[in-house]
């Protein structure tokens, strides 16, 4: 009979084992997911543009799917309680992957309802990311070990850069080749055939992943229990006010958002690659900027990078009204990367500055999601409303200047409203005591996916080491879109 010491030697060379073989699949997941964010909502603007949307049906592009993201990530805990965790994120995986042959097959087909039934698509697409994305990163933070965390998740964030860069380029250059023989629908047919492959590939290599914590969840869980907690959330007023400030600039930024797109291929006749390239170039600000933001955040605190970007976030749209070179808006989006990039990195670290000590944050960040979401709903329907009246009072005067007028309306009022909300709540914002920090905040990065309301979003997490080197549980969990 063997002995407990061979017993223990067993369970451990077993566990080894397969924790290598799941973190090389989980490597080797980034990289097939990254293809399906890289050819999928990197061009839901343009795809809906090339569909035939009206500036109107723009606005639904950006909101609804946001919207409808945000409420199945709500209840995404308690429609897991009834799956093991493993197999609702490859269901949910699965059904993404035939919602994206779905929209390929649209490409072809063209059917008059064509931009509905995408923005019908874009809802499931996005609810399917926000159903999978707690329960992964519960499943990545049960296995990996957390001295490795940081060399795991850095690494996986070079990978799926990799991945994204290269197929958005690729998929630009693609585009671009399909629009110049007059065949731009077997460009987004074939983009979003291989974005399903990607994530076909990403479902099965979810399923050879190991779950430690793969049996079923508690049938007892109740919704209810979640609504509870965000009303316990609420009634923070230094959260309330954190949150109204952030959901009020998401939703006067989602006024023109949507419209960027429409103004580089429709007004300036971008190519497809001359458009990818304008957002790699906030890409790459994003990326190299995070660091800085970081270290300036660290030390001098996270209000005043939220003081400093929220005063140049409002400037960003009217700069695009001084000049239609290239060059020049290449310049405007670096410049925006950097100040998406620090508001972005100073209002997540503020939010966990601020939350009560030993709360749950996942609640306080799933109810300043849902409540951003609900605005960018409303501000990107008002966008489409307004662009609409605008284009028909511009009519009225006999003055016919194209879709220009319409958008550089959205662009001047989009920068109004933004600079009220930042003159409104920043004075209200306290700079919180900051919480005992370790002695670094390591920031990772891995690009995550085109949002319509930001450009591209970057993912982030923190890897943090106290004074004693002994590892503690991160305070941000791995932010990965799958």
């Amino acid at each position: 009979m063997p002995d407990k010491d061979h017993i223990h030697q067993h369970c451990r060379r077993a566990r080894a084992s397969w924790l290598r073989g799941t973190l090389r699949r989980s490597q080797q997941e980034a990289a097939a997911s990254s293809t399906m964010t890289a050819t999928s909502d990197n061009f839901f603007n343009a795809y809906a543009i090339s569909l035939g949307a009206s500036l109107g049906q723009m606005g639904w592009v950006a909101g609804l799917p946001q919207l409808f993201g945000s409420v199945a990530q709500l209840i995404s805990v308690w429609l897991a309680s009834h799956f093991s965790r493993k197999q609702f994120i490859v269901i949910c995986a699965l059904l993404q992957a035939l919602v994206v042959v779905m929209m390929g097959a649209l490409a072809a087909w063209a059917p008059d309802n064509a931009v509905w039934l995408f923005i019908a698509l874009a809802v499931g697409y996005h609810g399917f990311i926000n159903l999978i994305q707690p329960h992964w990163r519960a499943w990545m933070g049960s296995i990996v070990p957390q001295r490795r965390r940081g060399a795991f998740f850095a690494a996986r964030t070079r990978l799926t850069m990799v991945a994204s860069l290269s197929v958005f380029v690729l998929g630009g250059g693609l585009l671009t080749l399909s629009q110049h023989w007059g065949m731009t629908w077997l460009g987004f047919t074939l983009l979003f055939s291989f974005a399903a492959m990607g994530r076909f590939t990403s479902a099965w290599l979810l399923w050879q992943m190991h779950d430690p914590d793969d049996s079923g969840k508690d049938k007892d869980i109740a919704f209810i229990v979640t609504l509870k907690n965000f009303k316990l959330a609420w009634q923070d007023s230094c959260f309330r006010k954190y949150s109204l400030f952030i959901a009020s600039m998401q939703g006067m930024v989602a006024i023109s958002a949507p419209y960027f797109a429409v103004y580089m291929l429709e007004v300036l006749h971008f190519s497809y690659l001359e458009f990818v390239i304008v957002s790699v170039a906030s890409i790459v600000t994003q990326f190299i900027s995070l660091s800085f933001w970081g270290r300036f955040s660290d030390k001098f605190g996270n209000r005043y990078v939220m003081v400093f970007t929220s005063c140049l976030i409002p400037i960003l749209p009217l700069l695009w009204l001084f000049s239609a070179d290239y060059g020049y808006i290449i310049l405007v989006q670096a410049l925006s990367g950097l100040a998406w990039s620090g508001f972005t990195l100073s209002t997540a670290n503020y939010l966990y500055d601020i939350r009560p000590h030993q709360s749950d944050f996942a609640t306080y960040a799933a109810l300043q999601a849902a409540l951003g979401a609900g605005f960018v709903f409303i501000g990107a329907l008002a966008g489409g409303l307004i662009t609409v009246s605008s284009a028909e009072l511009l009519i009225w005067f006999k003055q016919d200047i194209g879709l220009t007028g319409p958008i550089f309306t959205v662009f001047v009022l989009s920068t109004l409203l933004r600079s009220l909300v930042s003159y409104w709540f920043l004075p209200k914002l306290d700079e919180p005591k900051v919480r005992p920090r370790p002695e670094l905040l390591k920031v990772i990065f891995r690009i995550g996916r085109f949002n319509a309301i930001t450009g591209m979003s970057l993912d982030w997490l923190t890897v943090v080491k106290d004074s004693n080197k002994k590892p503690r549980n991160d305070p941000h969990p791995p932010q990965d879109t799958q």
